[in-house]
């Protein structure tokens, strides 16, 4: 398995987005599958109402969801038509960036290392009073910087559950990967507690085998060679919450431990051309901490306080060794790194047609690492080996919504953030940086079911710590140096979204979204031979998406829906090597994805299938080397039985088709602009399918 440690490669990550899910703002979205997210448990007949004095408001009460019999708010959350479900981005430094698309009781969860999906899942659907999806913006309501999201609203009413899961992977060779966990949860109005306990031990993808073949330039085979690959991953987690009514305001506490371990190898065994086998290990283990607090309290019948405090601790170690005949290469890591965040925010709502908010946040961040490499026994030097990297970072913002009818929503707002960045150690620097991040967006209701919305927002990127720091990717042979030197990435988005609902809850939109970029990040050479992480000018991105979700009730198949998604994107930069254009790392030209379930006898039984069609997985870029990703498409069928409210049997077959990953890459003699191929290389390996048994007990 292919492990990077501490590189993220900026215009990669930014290109990703969750499938099926609306676009956020300007990550530059990547086409990806339709499903792969857990799948939601079909259609019920009863249609959603529509808050006649807010149009852009959808109200979803429980009877919508009876025909697919939920478990938990998650359950409902995959199930409302048209929304899909974004976590947010725990790595993202700060509080306001890292938010997903999902409100609980009009706030968001005071916590970033707990997932979203992890807090849906421990909300029953019968302490669900009813959810509403909010497009475009509504007073009131804070929208996280997105265009659509959703708010879970609760029962006041007393819900004490207790649950068990036992849940398993298991695998054609007999390895099975058990899942264990159990939680409490008590509510009652606006007190609450809630504990969580969770065990697993697996493997992934990293587990399989495979070929590595390598061709010279006239596409001769110049060696054949047998992958074999092996993995193990162990974790432990857990998660206790308390709120209740506190200084005359509503007080959330949260707490969060967790470990994580894993061990894979692979080896390489030549059976043709020149070479010797090699062998690849690594080893790694983490633990992470986190304590939040989330206080609000209404000051007056038109004014709220929000105040949130939110620490996290992180430490990681790495190991890896790589050996081939009598050569050996180690690379090792000794990290940890930490957030401490502070936020505030006003809330003014003078009548429903207007809505003031403005506040402001502090965080402090580090990254504390120190990295070696050695070549048979021999230390070799890295540009910022260790290194400890710093940042206290402020923002202040101020938004207003104004919705002077039913039909139309206008939200604007300006967030200006200065932070200061110190790198100690190997190299001394300090970088200071001021962003203004102003946004505008639009919603225009002009018939019922129509729906347009605008968007134009200048946006800002974060600077990876681990950038700063040396990286190695023992797999392949490569080490990276780290770069002192990044500003990032600057991005002017203008978005434009067209949405149709019909059939009660069939959902057609079309999103068109332009980006031009500025300091794109990227692969660049740095000094002594090394490639590292920089930036390269600007660039640019158009991308279109289509997406459908089709009740087909109307066509013969009652409690049945079928959703598909279509995605093209277009970039644009000048490559540091080369000085040609080309698109951004990682950038997909193409995405597709389907998926459809239905449910039968009131959600006893259901059953679906997933299948992502993907056919372009991206290009990677680097001083010598060209990467053409592959990833055959991802197939998942699975069935649902509900033989008692309290117990639920689910059964997937993941990887249905045993699809190959790997890869295709043009290694260069040196820089690629002057330099001759050396050799193309191809790597494909297989995991092989598995069968995942969910048992979900209630109490």
């Amino acid at each position: 398995m292919t492990k990077t440690i501490l590189l993220t490669t900026v215009a990669v990550s930014m290109l990703a987005a969750p499938a099926l899910a609306q676009t956020t703002p300007a990550q530059s979205p990547t086409p990806e599958s339709a499903a792969q997210a857990p799948v939601p448990t079909g259609p019920a007949t009863t249609a959603p109402e529509v808050d006649t004095t807010q149009r852009g408001v959808l109200v979803f009460e429980p009877a919508f969801f009876a025909g697919s019999s939920p478990n938990t708010a998650l359950d409902m959350i995959f199930r409302l038509p048209g929304f899909g479900l974004d976590t947010g981005d725990n790595s993202t430094r700060g509080f306001a960036g890292a938010a997903g698309n999902v409100l609980i009781d009009g706030d968001r969860p005071s916590s970033k290392s707990d997932g979203l999906d992890a807090v849906l899942r421990r909300i029953s659907a019968d302490s669900v009073e009813r959810i509403e999806l909010i497009r475009g913006g509504a007073p009131g309501i804070d929208m996280q910087g997105r265009s659509v999201i959703a708010n879970v609203v609760l029962k006041r009413t007393v819900t004490i559950e207790r649950v068990l899961e036992a849940n398993a992977y298991i695998y054609p060779d007999g390895y099975v990967g058990p899942i264990l966990s159990g939680q409490y949860s008590r509510r009652e109005s606006d007190n609450q507690f809630e504990a969580s306990l969770s065990a697993t031990t697996d493997r992934t993808d990293g587990t399989g085998d495979g070929f590595r073949r390598r061709y010279d330039a006239s596409g001769a085979l110049i060696q054949d060679a047998d992958l074999v690959l092996w993995d193990r991953f162990q974790n432990a987690r857990g998660t206790v919450g308390w709120q209740g009514l506190v200084g005359g305001g509503k007080l959330k506490l949260n707490g969060l431990a967790g470990w994580y371990a894993s061990e894979n190898t692979q080896d390489l065994l030549i059976r043709s051309g020149p070479g010797v086998d090699s062998f690849n290990d690594e080893e790694s283990e983490s633990t992470r901490f986190e304590a939040g607090a989330n206080w609000t309290r209404d000051l007056s019948s038109k004014l709220g306080l929000e105040l949130v405090a939110l620490q996290n601790y992180v430490t990681e170690d790495y190991t890896g060794v790589s050996t081939a005949g009598g050569d050996s290469s180690t690379f090792t890591v000794d990290a940890s790194s930490g957030e401490t965040i502070g936020r505030a925010v006003l809330r003014y709502r003078p009548d429903d047609k207007w809505a003031v908010e403005a506040g402001g946040e502090a965080a402090y961040n580090f990254l504390d690492t120190a990295n070696t490499y050695e070549e048979n026994g021999v230390a070799i030097p890295l540009p910022s080996a260790t290194v400890k990297v710093e940042e206290l970072r402020g923002e202040v913002f101020g938004q207003a919504t104004w919705r002077p009818s039913p039909k139309f929503t206008l939200e604007a707002g300006v967030r200006v953030e200065v932070s200061e960045i110190r790198q100690s150690g190997d190299s001394e620097q300090s970088k200071s940086f001021v962003y203004p991040k102003p946004r505008v967006q639009a919603t225009w209701t002009p018939w019922t079911g129509h729906q347009f919305r605008l968007r134009l927002e200048r946006e800002v990127g974060q600077l990876d710590f681990g950038d700063f720091a040396a990286s190695a990717d023992i797999d392949i042979g490569q080490v990276e140096g780290g770069n002192p030197d990044l500003e990032p990435f600057k991005a002017n988005v203008l978005e434009l979204v067209y949405e149709r609902r019909f059939w009660g809850e069939g959902v057609f939109d079309a999103t068109y979204q332009h980006a031009d970029f500025e300091d794109v990040v990227d692969i660049i050479p740095l000094t002594g031979g090394f490639d590292g992480v920089g930036n390269i000018g600007d660039g640019k991105q158009d991308y279109f998406q289509l997406r459908v979700t089709l009740p087909m009730d109307k066509l013969g198949m009652p409690n049945a829906r079928l959703q598909a998604r279509g995605s093209w994107a277009a970039s644009s930069v000048t490559d540091p090597v080369t000085g040609e254009d080309r698109r951004f790392q990682g950038n997909q030209n193409f995405g597709c994805g389907v998926s459809f379930n239905q449910d039968l006898q009131g959600g006893k039984w259901s059953y679906g299938f997933d299948h992502g069609c993907n056919v372009d997985r991206g290009q990677l870029f680097r001083v010598r080397e060209v990467r053409d990703l592959i990833a055959e498409p991802f197939v998942t069928v699975w069935g649902q039985w509900k033989p008692k409210a309290d117990l639920t049997i689910r059964a997937d077959i993941g990887n249905a088709t045993d699809r190959a990953i790997g890869y295709d890459r043009n290694i260069y003699t040196g820089p690629r602009d002057v330099a001759p191929l050396a050799y193309r290389e191809s790597r494909r390996t297989k995991m092989s399918p598995w069968l995942f048994l969910q048992i979900r007990k209630t109490f």
